[in-house]
């Protein structure tokens, strides 16, 4: 696919350690809720180090969602894509009637989805080589509101990365308590979450002096991290490549 080859250029620009990915799957709880996560990493790499937070779409555990992982692991992160719907005991919605069912579990019950983050973190804190002060926590589309909901509750992250995020209305105050930059990657023509909706977002983080940083696409549609159009191919590109310079700056590495 095309985004991961954009990952490996990246890879090889950033200076990445020749990979030795390692993948590899996390079980832990949530309640009753047997969860499963997908996490990946270059075992060339030793000691402590950053990692990303990985929020899949309203998808689920796809094979898509584990081929992302497996890119940005290619750029040195120790990468935990968090189980959100219970895949673990086999929870994968297939048609899109399925989806939306299970994303409005957590979008209805915003202290539940807090909860079941909050959960997949925890085990990611618990990996020995996991550096705690640097973790980016990147959301698509459904994830990308989660994680705002996260981060809104002062998750320790150092960056919570949006690509293409569903965000929801929330009231005013909630991003009092965010913590590290919040980046957010959207498409201008996204009809669902529109740029008036991003603005109210953004309002909230200038109205609590938040370092942010916000690019928009053009020609580009909700979802483009799978692109539909080349349009949206540069749109993922761009994403890619800010994302990746973001962390970089942030973690220095």
């Amino acid at each position: 696919m095309r985004s991961l080859t954009i990952f490996a250029a990246l890879a090889l620009g950033l200076g990445a350690a020749r990979a030795e990915i390692k993948k590899s799957w996390v079980e832990y709880t949530h309640g009753d809720t047997k969860l499963k996560a997908y996490v990946v990493q270059d075992d060339a790499i030793q000691g402590r180090r950053p990692a990303i937070f990985m929020i899949h779409a309203r998808e689920g555990m796809t094979e898509r969602t584990r081929e992302m992982a497996d890119a940005w692991a290619k750029l040195g992160y120790v990468v935990f894509a968090a189980d959100i719907f219970g895949y673990g005991q086999g929870v994968l919605p297939k048609t899109p009637e399925e989806m939306a069912g299970q994303a409005s579990i957590y979008t209805k019950d915003r202290m539940h989805g807090r909860a079941r983050a909050q959960a997949g973190f925890d085990a990611l804190l618990k990996m020995p080589n996991v550096d705690a002060s640097k973790i980016a926590m990147v959301g698509y589309c459904f994830g990308g509101d989660l994680g705002t909901e996260f981060g809104a509750g002062g998750a320790p992250v150092a960056a919570n990365i949006t690509i293409h995020g569903s965000f929801r209305e929330r009231a005013p105050g909630w991003g009092k308590d965010l913590k590290g930059r919040f980046i957010i990657l959207h498409g201008a023509e996204d009809k669902n979450y529109p740029l008036t909706t991003v603005a109210k977002v953004v309002d909230e983080l200038r109205a609590n002096a938040k370092d942010f940083l916000v690019e928009i696409y053009s020609k580009t549609e909700h979802g483009f991290s799978t692109p539909k159009n080349k349009d949206e191919e540069r749109s993922n590109t761009r994403s890619i490549a800010t994302a990746a310079a973001q962390m970089k700056e942030i973690f220095g590495m």
